[in-house]
């Protein structure tokens, strides 16, 4: 049986593992964690979700929402384990962690042709690999991968969310809903907390002037990086704070925007608004959306505590930032994912420069797709570029080296429409979607035995 190699346990890996692995291949997933743990990571299972627990949005005529439409046409096996253990969040897909991570490893440790092994892996193996490892990747394996492709790593800098006991914010002040809520539907699947001006306006400047965390041991070359205070942060997975530093206002048109909300109690739109998203399946922890962070333990609790409804919140999580680790995939990846210096290593997920979840995951179900076609001498396929997958790919290996950063799904990826009858952006997403979907089910009977 052929056998094939896969590095790092996350979204991309795993499905990595789990494509190959569905298509006769012996697959040896390597995952570090609980072993060497990573800074930001907490357990040992697969696929754990360290930034928020949002899959983004599953309607289609969005871009997220047509990626996950092609990864349910294509297989998916994480995804769909993120379906299974989806929690309330309005037209988005969110998990429970816990549950989610637990689905993707059960399913991996089920699979006869897959063996996890929880060992670091410190060099590139001689034999057919997907390197997967994520931008939290361990200082040994990347001397190892920098070494071999002769340039140095591409580093900039994430930070996730802190995380509260719901019981413990003030329902007296803080309400149930989501965007656009019609009247005569549920609840809602956010909790809110809406500010006026001044809340705002006293709430934005304690948050620029807050104390932030010093750099950890893990943040490898990070003084090099450092600018103005600031840090070489991707504008995708900004720190709040850093927005807050930015303009006064930048928070109400960003994360704290109040469009599409009403306050019952008043009955008017907030200036500014706080929501909060289910975190577990019981309901019992929500996380503060686009709370992104850096700051000390003790600022966040007295600073966040500022927030209408949370002033005695329990706090079971505070943010973090951590670092993230890419390589140039422009001048390494070829759009099958394979690297042009060897036929049989793939790269996939974060390290390769694709932004969010269903990215990471999309890339792996490319990488051990095409690492299974190459162990059997087939040709490596790549998927259309009207395909919002086939964008990604396109993009990451395409994009000038000079100034690339990470890339999440959008419908600027997408070739423009032979149609220019169609104007609106809504009209144009939609059209975009129906020609991707449709050119996948092309694509699908175009290559029959690659669909199990």
């Amino acid at each position: 049986m052929d056998e094939l190699i896969v590095i790092g346990g996350g979204l991309a890996g795993a499905e990595a593992a789990w494509q190959a692995a569905v298509r006769g291949v012996k697959v040896w997933l390597y995952e570090m964690r609980p072993r060497v743990q990573t800074g930001a990571h907490i357990g040992g299972n697969l696929a754990e979700l360290v930034c928020s627990n949002s899959l983004g949005s599953n309607l289609v005529d969005r871009a997220s929402g047509l990626l996950k439409a092609e990864l349910r046409r294509l297989g998916s096996m994480v995804l769909e384990c993120a379906d299974q253990a989806s929690v309330p969040a309005g037209r988005a897909l969110a998990v429970d962690r816990q549950n989610f991570s637990e689905r993707v490893t059960d399913r991996i440790l089920r699979h006869p042709n897959i063996h996890l092994v929880r060992e670091e892996v410190k060099e590139i193996p001689e034999k057919p690999v997907v390197i997967a490892s994520g931008p939290l990747t361990s200082p040994n394996l990347s001397d190892a991968i920098a070494e071999w492709l002769g340039r140095d790593h591409l580093y900039f800098f994430d930070a996730i969310a802190p995380i509260v006991l719901a019981e413990t914010v003030d329902m007296d002040i803080a309400f149930r809903g989501s965007r656009y809520e019609q009247s005569g539907q549920s609840d809602g699947d956010y909790i809110n907390c809406p500010m006026n001006q001044d809340q705002y306006a006293e709430f934005v400047t304690a948050l620029a002037a807050a104390e932030r965390i010093k750099l950890k041991d893990f943040e490898i070359g990070v003084e090099s990086e450092v600018r103005a205070g600031f840090g070489n942060f991707f504008e995708g997975c900004l720190p709040i704070e850093v927005l807050a530093l930015r303009s006064p206002q930048a928070l109400a048109f960003g994360p704290l925007r109040p469009i599409g909300l009403t306050d019952p109690k008043t009955g008017k739109r907030p200036y500014a608004n706080v929501q909060l998203r289910q975190d577990n399946l019981a309901g019992s922890l929500y996380n503060l959306v686009g709370f992104q962070t850096n700051l000390t333990y003790p600022e966040q609790k007295r600073v966040f505590g500022m927030i209408p409804g949370l002033d005695r919140a329990e706090f079971v999580r505070f943010g973090q930032m951590h670092r993230n680790t890419f390589i140039y995939s422009p001048d390494i990846l070829k759009e099958t994912l394979q690297s042009h210096f060897r036929e049989d290593c793939f790269f996939a997920g974060q390290i390769i420069g694709v932004e969010g979840y269903v990215g990471n995951i999309a890339t792996g179900l490319v990488a051990g797709w095409n690492a299974a076609r190459v162990l059997k001498g087939q040709q490596a396929l790549i998927l259309p570029r009207s395909t919002m997958i086939g964008a990604l790919c396109s993009y990451i290996v395409n994009a000038a080296a000079h100034d690339f950063q990470p890339m999440k799904a959008n419908y600027g990826l997408l070739p423009i429409l032979e149609d220019n009858h169609i104007r609106g952006q809504r009209e144009r997403a939609s059209a975009m979607s129906r020609r991707a979907l449709a050119r996948l089910d092309e694509f699908i009977l175009e290559n029959p035995m690659d669909f199990v």
